[in-house]
């Protein structure tokens, strides 16, 4: 039976433009459906740290709960898996969220070979006209310019890219509210249970550091 989405455009992510240089992404923009944007504004989690946390550690709950369940819909992954020509259907799957961004994060990276495939759906009313906090496609691991393109966080957008040697990417430095939701594909259930550890210790350690 197809899913019926309540807050996912899905034509807008079986339209998604795909790139295969410098690695292979896809961007898509109005992903979200246009009665979806203000349940998903009121519902998004109350998160007062920075940093991704997984979903299991904050409120799920309403439109912001429905749209979990949608990204984790398998005619997502068939179609995500079609345009980066790998096999996602069955691989592990762990969603995190961001609300807060600190002025380290956002530094180029890869993601970790445990990664196979990373989506990211933007949750942002507007955003600045700085280049500050748009996720860069990037050509090295060394210089923000060297870039293939640059993605504004505003609700609706989409990113999704397969993990390699040189999928580069980040963002220059910004400090405030930047709502994102990340679902990454992984190797193993191993893989999620470990990262999924790690960010819950990280978090705890963060908060008895702030009130001790």
């Amino acid at each position: 039976m197809p899913t019926a989405y309540s807050c996912i455009d899905i034509d807008s992510v079986r339209n998604a433009r795909t790139e295969r240089e410098p690695y292979n992404y896809l961007v898509a923009s109005h992903v979200i459906l246009p009665d979806a944007v203000g349940g998903l504004r009121r519902d998004f989690p109350d998160i007062r740290e920075t940093g991704f946390f997984p979903e299991e550690d904050v409120e799920r709950h309403g439109a912001f709960a429905s749209l979990l369940e949608e990204m984790k819909g398998r005619e997502i992954s068939e179609i995500v898996s079609g345009k980066l020509d790998i096999d996602l259907v069955d691989k592990p799957k762990m969603i995190t969220i961001r609300k807060l961004s600190a002025a380290k994060d956002g530094r180029i990276h890869t993601d970790s070979e445990a990664k196979i495939a990373t989506l990211l759906v933007y949750l942002n009313d507007a955003w600045q006209d700085s280049p500050a906090g748009r996720l860069r496609v990037l050509r090295n691991g060394t210089d923000f310019e060297a870039m293939a393109e640059e993605i504004s966080p505003v609700t609706g957008s989409l990113f999704a890219f397969r993990r390699a040697d040189n999928s580069w990417h980040g963002h220059t430095s910004f400090v405030g509210e930047r709502r994102v939701v990340q679902m990454t594909w992984l190797r193993s259930q191993a893989d999620v249970d470990r990262k999924k550890s790690r960010g819950s210790l990280s978090h705890f350690f963060k908060k008895v550091l702030r009130f001790g």
